[in-house]
């Protein structure tokens, strides 16, 4: 039979073999943890990158939008303004009586007849015209004005939801 030196040589081999086996598992185990983590991190780096990527693609379209409505604004400020000061122009011809405002006056049976031969060059035979009275010239141009200001503000809101759709 073995001695007790060689059983205890035997079973400090075998512990020894299990110690260097153990080791090595640890080895490979950790080498394998080693690889994964860097995986996951790898991934989540390329995860990071791609949301940055996106946010910077949202922050240029809303930035791009934003820079459309101030654009919208800006023509719609200066088109109200513009038709302010053509109101406002008007307003003024028409209370230095510069300017009449006037209306075609409908010829019924109850207008002298136009005559069938051409008399003299300087009769005119065009339409009939009447001139308003300047109280109520001014009220045609407020409610014009009115008019254009909801109109321009009417353009406004429609430029404004075409530049929201996409």
């Amino acid at each position: 039979m073995l001695s007790r030196l060689q059983l205890a040589v035997c079973i400090g081999l075998m512990v020894l073999s299990a110690a260097v086996a153990w080791q090595a598992q640890g080895w490979r185990l950790g080498r394998q943890l080693a690889t994964q983590e860097q995986a996951l991190v790898q991934q989540r780096l390329d995860q990071a990158e791609a949301l940055h990527g996106m946010l910077l693609a949202e922050r240029e379209q809303r930035q791009g939008l934003e820079q459309r409505l101030h654009d919208n604004e800006a023509k719609h400020f200066q088109k109200l303004t513009d038709a302010q000061h053509a109101q406002a122009r008007l307003r003024d011809r028409l209370a230095t009586a510069d300017l009449r405002l006037s209306v075609l006056v409908e010829r019924d049976t109850t207008c002298a007849p136009v005559p069938a031969a051409t008399g003299a060059g300087g009769v005119d035979h065009g339409p009939v015209r009447a001139r308003l009275d300047p109280a109520h010239a001014r009220r045609i141009v407020a409610i014009t004005d009115e008019g254009d200001r909801g109109l321009i503000a009417l353009r406004a809101c429609q430029a404004y939801i075409r530049a929201l759709a996409p």
